[in-house]
């Protein structure tokens, strides 16, 4: 998988938000709104291009105190939610 190009993590109003930018995010018109793990999960995936849930996962047990198979359900969650709204391939 990974992030389609055009869209960005910003941060808007003390929050961070996926929003899209350029011709191939004209069809987005929204705001995706992110909480701090979320938003480090997203800037993880960009800086890797291709992911895995595995690999995200594994990099969420480095950074926060998860266990592997929770990280591993929350990876799975936050996918599941970028997945719905188009913003991952």
């Amino acid at each position: 998988m990974r992030i389609k190009k055009g869209f960005v993590l910003r941060e808007v109003c003390g929050e961070n938000v996926i929003v899209g930018e350029g011709l191939g995010a004209l069809n987005f018109g929204k705001l995706l709104v992110l909480n701090e793990s979320a938003a480090w999960l997203w800037k993880e995936a960009q800086a890797m291009g291709d992911f895995t849930v595995e690999a995200l996962a594994e990099k969420l047990c480095g950074e926060y105190d998860v266990t592997p198979d929770d990280a591993r359900q929350d990876v799975t969650a936050i996918i599941a939610s970028w997945q719905s709204v188009d913003v991952i391939e």
